[in-house]
């Protein structure tokens, strides 16, 4: 039974694993070919169609996970652990990175973009030449780059040498010189630390080289090896899976900063209070231990990628059946016709085909505009919630990532379930897209009325009692102490008001009971509100930032949950639409095109964006001895949530812009370009 061959279903095609679909008008233009390789019962297996083993080795056992739903397991498996390093370990270290290498937050955005700036760069070559090759041997490789960054990135823990928590950090006020022979400028020793930003760098330059297989190949081959209307649930829960592994991280980064960074807690030379308070400003935890269990846990996933065939058994029948959505602009004769792709030389022309797609442009517009608010949000949510709602560096990273994953997650899941379920076309999954976006952006007004104002800080907010004045530390009452500017160790005074140090506060004395210190005497602090005011409260400060009284957490994490879940609810069906859109033989390449202008738009320039945001907000600068400018202590609550609503209002909004220009561009192809490939095969015959 000798069978009819059409040239769109020959290995240069298949060997991408996509459906290269030739409509009959094509098919029947004098190209078909007597051939033995598709028989009258349906296609041949593909060259690369095999067992699941390493050369002749294949044991039986193996075979079991042989099919799409184990390699949708190790995918998962990969995009977990991917998602710890990168948007879970990596976003909740970085207050503590900041602290501990004397970084602002300019400077920790530029270290988030790095990964994106490696991945923008490889992203067009990786997946243009991957589409022909072995792509579970791509994921191998990157699973080996994932342990490596993830171990680049904790080295500069272990030479930047121990952590100084402080020896005196009461800092209580005194009139001789004592304390400020403290004060002298060691310049030398704190531009060293910042060194080490540059290592940061490098490592997240190596994970953005092991992101890139992953989200390109990893994500086609998904595609490849399934029924259309099974893809979108595929990839929604493998898209899903790689926001558990943020959630992992944020958990597990959340109890690791509990953790003393030396393990080993210093003991203080003050012998009247030994104790180093976790929630004090200058704790810093063990950022670095996840990073390195990372490293020696996800080195063993190469083994399962390793093994996998250049095609799960059964992809031949399954792209035979697929009907082509591709938009009707001539360009899959194009590709067809001059088998684009085969060779570097075809690269100008296969990337030229794609940006002059305008659906696929307009999506990748949209999908990148809204790229730029989520990874604003996942590096500084913590940091939001820290300076916003007055909690400590390890609740609010626990909690930014209990909200931000699970919903992000949960999105992922709805979005791939709906369009799987309804079998919906690509049209309707663009117009999909448009009532999520419009939803995520109403949802966004949260932080117009979730907001806390900053709580009274003498000499940042509000004079000293009537006394100094507004941006100035020092005040009458406490100018012949000799404060030291470089040592943050706020006080709350029995006044409800905080202070910058018991210095700054003219504490001259303190109490140790039970492990709790009081300070007192405080010439700063003025009587408490709302009483006569006892001899036993009076002047009195204790360690720590005054409680907050803003209420609205659990209401902006509300809202906040539903507005993430419905930003990523378009993710799914975005990448779902790229893939229909495009010309078969293109997809990996449209994803490594998506991917490309994702990082350029979206987010390399978001966390950069969201820093100079949060930066602009601060009113309390760390001032070391040689007045060179640090981290920033305090921020104007107020300006940083309308500075982050603005941004984020105004980039959803050019998401549906662009998404409504999707739905007026796309062009369905004709009825008879859109037939299965059997039926083009049986008219081929004719």
């Amino acid at each position: 039974n000798g069978g009819i061959e059409n040239p769109a279903f020959e290995t240069p095609c298949s060997g991408l694993g996509l459906s290269c679909h030739a409509g009959p008008a094509r098919a029947g233009a004098g190209d078909a070919a007597v051939s033995g390789g598709h028989t009258a019962a349906g296609p041949g297996p593909l060259p690369g169609e095999g067992p699941c083993g390493w050369g002749p080795c294949t044991p039986r056992a193996l075979q079991l996970c042989n099919n799409s739903e184990g390699y949708l397991v190790a995918y998962s498996l990969l995009a977990i652990f991917q998602g710890i390093v990168v948007n879970g370990l990596i976003n909740i270290s970085i207050s503590t990175i900041e602290k501990r290498y004397e970084l602002n937050s300019s400077l920790t955005g530029l270290i988030s973009a790095s990964y994106d700036i490696a991945f923008c760069v490889l992203s067009l070559f990786v997946s243009y030449f991957g589409e022909r090759g072995h792509k579970p041997r791509w994921l191998a490789f990157s699973a080996f780059m994932l342990g490596l960054g993830s171990l680049v990135f904790s080295l500069p823990h272990f030479s930047s040498g121990k952590y100084e928590y402080g020896s005196k950090l009461e800092d209580t006020c005194q009139t001789a010189g004592t304390t400020f022979a403290n004060a002298t400028c060691s310049a030398r020793a704190n531009s060293s630390l910042q060194k080490y930003l540059y290592v940061f760098i490098l490592g997240q330059l190596l994970l953005g080289v092991a992101g890139t297989p992953l989200y390109t190949l990893g994500t086609s081959f998904i595609d490849d090896s399934v029924p259309k209307h099974k893809a979108s649930l595929y990839i929604g829960i493998g898209y899903s899976m790689s926001l558990l592994g943020p959630a992992i991280g944020y958990v597990l980064g959340g109890q690791l900063l509990k953790v003393y960074i030396d393990i080993q807690i210093p003991k203080r030379q003050d012998t009247t209070f030994k104790n180093v308070d976790q929630d004090g400003p200058r704790w810093l935890g063990a950022w670095w231990i996840g990073f390195l269990a990372c490293f020696f846990a996800v080195w063993f996933l190469i083994i399962p990628f390793s093994c996998f065939p250049r095609h799960l058994p059964g992809t031949a029948k399954i792209q035979a059946e697929k009907i082509s959505e591709t938009h009707d602009d001539g360009s899959q004769i194009l590709v067809q016709s001059n088998n684009i792709g085969k060779s570097f030389k075809d690269f100008p022309l296969a990337l030229l085909i794609l940006l002059r797609n305008p659906v696929l442009m307009s999506l990748i517009i949209a999908s990148s505009s809204e790229a730029l608010v989520a990874t604003g949000f996942a590096t500084f949510l913590p940091k939001f919630i820290e300076n916003q709602f007055g909690k400590s560096t390890s609740v609010s990273a626990t909690l930014g990532g209990l909200v931000l994953i699970p919903a992000a997650a949960l999105g992922q899941i709805i979005s791939g379930t709906l369009v799987s379920k309804c079998k919906m076309s690509c049209r309707s999954i663009i117009k999909f897209m448009i009532s999520t976006c419009t939803v995520a952006l109403i949802l966004n007004t949260v932080f117009l009325f979730a907001k806390c104002g900053n709580e009274p800080f003498a000499g940042v907010s509000e004079t000293y009692h009537g006394t100094g004045t507004l941006h100035n530390l020092t005040a009458p009452c406490n100018a012949n102490c000799r404060c030291l500017r470089s040592m943050y160790y706020p006080v709350c005074g029995s006044d409800e008001v905080q202070y910058f140090s018991p210095c700054y506060a003219g504490c001259a004395s303190y109490l140790t009971n039970s492990m709790e210190k009081t300070f007192h005497n405080c010439s700063c602090v003025g009587k408490p509100k709302g009483e006569n005011g006892s001899e036993d409260l009076l002047y009195q400060a204790v360690p720590g930032k005054c409680p907050t009284q803003c209420k609205v957490l659990p209401l902006f994490l509300a809202f906040f949950f539903f507005a993430v879940i419905f930003t990523f609810m378009a993710t799914t069906p975005t990448t779902v639409a790229i893939l229909r859109c495009v010309p078969d033989k293109q997809r990996s390449f449209a994803l490594g095109v998506q991917l490309v202008f994702l990082r350029l738009l979206g987010s390399i320039p978001g966390p950069i964006l969201f820093g100079v945001a949060i930066d602009s907000s601060c009113i309390l600068w760390d001032i070391n001895e040689c007045e060179t400018k640090g981290a920033c202590w305090v921020y104007d609550n107020e300006r940083m949530a309308y500075l982050l609503m603005g941004i984020s209002a105004v980039c959803k909004i050019i998401t549906i812009i662009f998404v409504i220009m999707a739905v007026y561009f796309y062009k369905p192809p004709r009825l008879a370009k859109a037939l299965p490939r059997k039926t083009s095969e049986k008219i081929s015959v004719i």
